[in-house]
């Protein structure tokens, strides 16, 4: 999903008043961006507060900005800052974390970010976490305001196009309930599910943004017809299932049974690759297909 990302900007971020800040990353994978940039293409070094210190400089004089770094880094180092220099003047910078959830796997806790949707979206942030790698040339083209745009692997069924982009979108027909998975993991979901007829399977929803004030009818159509599943690679403080239950508890709705499947940071105490975290955490393919199968 970095190569997209780098791509989209290219297309859509050169103009004159568009700006990239990167906290000394992107070897290997950003320099045809900085060519494409050239002054525009700031490398701040190791100094993530003073990164979005100068973003919010920048945006103050009429520029959109992307500041961008490894996920944890770039939200919870500068957590102040994102705070007092971007939120309370809702200035147009975009922060992209590379690596969402427990993309970087051997590194170990320091380098993953199981709480940065929650934390971005207790201070108003716009929380973007695409599921696919079309999904990101649409969303540069919309920054306005405090985002948050959290970067991952586009790991769907080979072959398959995504819909075209949304914040809710259905992946999979199903007659079993629906099942609803956060960014990336809504290709795992459909890749465990693909080949089960529909109606041994939940409909699959892929969510990319908190938004919760336009959920489709379809969506609570699927969740009448059984189960409602939620699948997030984030602890469950603050995240997808918290705030989905919250909005369907506002809106008056009822499920007959939820099932919750979301980060439970490192229960083995052990440290390896994203695979291994997510089988550990019920999030791989066979771990959906269990969940789903449990209830048949």
């Amino acid at each position: 999903m970095r190569d997209a990302f780098a791509r989209a900007v290219m297309a859509g971020w050169n103009s004159p008043n568009h700006y990239f800040l990167t906290g000394d990353l992107g070897f290997m994978a950003l320099e045809n961006m900085e060519k494409s940039l050239e002054d525009r293409f700031i490398n701040v070094g190791v100094a993530e507060q003073n990164m979005i210190g100068v973003a919010a400089g920048l945006a103050r004089e009429g520029n959109k900005v992307i500041t961008y770094s490894i996920a944890p880094f770039c939200y919870a180092r500068p957590f102040e800052q994102i705070r007092n220099d971007i939120c309370l003047s809702n200035l147009p910078v975009c922060i992209v974390g590379n690596g969402g959830g427990f993309a970087y796997g051997y590194m170990g806790p320091t380098h993953h970010a199981l709480e940065d949707c929650a934390a971005m979206n207790a201070l108003g942030v716009r929380v973007i976490a695409p599921a696919f790698d079309d999904d990101i040339t649409r969303i540069i083209g919309e920054v306005s305001a405090p985002t948050y745009l959290r970067l991952g692997y586009d790991v769907r069924p080979k072959g398959m196009d995504a819909p075209s982009y949304a914040p809710w979108r259905r992946l999979l027909d199903g007659q079993r309930g629906a099942l609803v998975a956060l960014g990336p993991l809504a290709g795992v979901a459909w890749s465990a599910l693909l080949d089960k007829p529909a109606n041994q399977r939940p409909a699959v929803w892929a969510l990319t943004e908190f938004v919760f004030d336009c959920i489709p009818e379809q969506f609570f159509a699927d969740v009448e017809e059984g189960t409602l599943f939620v699948i997030e690679e984030h602890v469950a403080a603050g995240g997808l299932g918290m705030n989905l239950s919250h909005a369907m508890i506002l809106l008056g709705t009822s499920v007959k049974n939820m099932v919750h499947r979301y980060a439970l940071r490192y229960p083995s105490g052990r440290f390896g690759s994203q695979s291994f975290h997510r089988a550990e955490c019920g999030l791989d393919e066979a771990g959906v297909r269990r969940m789903v199968e449990h209830l048949q």
